[in-house]
């Protein structure tokens, strides 16, 4: 049995250790709820924007267009969002998972990194092309907008015929689901199943509505609509990825502090339980000496 010494400054460790998980729960907490607001603020403006998307490609008709047919050649781009921060519990090696364990093949990918742990862990088995990882921090729109360009940059010249993004979809406090998203192409009905499953998830009855097919006029054309439109709801996309990233990891966060805190306190408890039998058993082995000290000398 370890002696009552080390018993004791392992306990006052695993105290201290505990005081640091519960602040961290704390400002994890008041992080979350400004983060959820933030998201739940977004998504307003992100539905709008999808549902303005589909109707103008649905009411173009056939067009051809870029951002709309498939390319062959050129690279993947993976969009990655991780946390700069650890212990939240798996947040950031679910997101890694979703590209070492996907369907993409190693060989064919350009990592554009958002966050420090995402970029450290890729970096080894992949090609990192960027590193935003600067922007998690604070996001804002403009921030979504310089990568959205330079992604679209290297989409526009051939070096990527993809564009796919990584993060973690914030479901509510408990639930945070790591998604891997296809950008560019531009898939309308890929992106009205995933807006329908996430409503549904969410637990609303909001779904984006498929209108009659029409034929519509377009000042200026159509094809220099969607140059202005797609560029647009690719970056309220990464804006998005950003932000739910930003409310998932607090959440993550919090659940780990918050279990951290209750495995520190079971450790505890079995601590000064050891402590009191050591304790004890200590007291008993004095009296015993003394007793027998006592009957030698009578």
């Amino acid at each position: 049995m370890a002696s009552m010494r080390d018993i004791k400054r392992r306990r006052q460790s695993i105290q201290s250790t505990q005081q640091i998980a519960k602040a961290m729960n704390l400002v994890a907490t008041v992080k979350l709820q400004r983060a959820r607001q933030h998201a739940e603020r977004s998504r307003v403006y992100f539905r709008s924007m999808l549902a303005t998307v589909l109707s103008v490609l649905e009411k173009a008709g056939d067009i051809e267009h870029e951002y709309l047919r498939e390319q062959s050649g050129g690279k993947k781009a993976v969009i990655v969002i991780s946390s700069n921060r650890g212990l939240a519990g798996g947040y950031n090696s679910n997101v890694v998972k979703l590209i070492t364990r996907g369907r993409l093949r190693k060989d064919e990918l350009d990592i554009y990194a958002i966050g420090k742990k995402g970029r450290d862990s890729l970096k080894k088995r992949y090609n990192i092309s960027a590193d935003y990882s600067a922007c998690i921090e604070e996001p804002t729109y403009a921030d979504a907008m310089r990568v959205s360009k330079e992604v679209l940059a290297a989409y526009v010249s051939g070096e990527v015929s993809e564009i796919y993004l990584a993060y973690t979809a914030f479901i509510n406090t408990i639930v945070h689901e790591p998604t891997l998203i296809r950008l560019l192409p531009f898939d309308s009905e890929e992106h009205r199943q995933r807006m329908a499953k996430k409503t549904k998830d969410e637990g609303k009855d909001e779904k984006v509505k498929q209108e009659p097919y029409l034929q519509m006029n377009f000042e200026p054309k159509a094809e220099e609509a969607i140059d202005f439109l797609i560029p647009k709801f690719m970056t309220c996309l990464i804006y998005g990825g950003m932000i739910e990233a930003v409310a998932s990891e607090n959440g993550a966060r919090m659940q780990a502090m918050d279990a951290a805190t209750s495995n520190a306190e079971e450790m505890i408890e079995d601590l000064s339980l050891l402590y009191n039998r050591a304790r004890q058993a200590a007291i008993t082995q004095e009296l015993t000496e003394i007793i027998s000290g006592a009957n030698a000398l009578a």
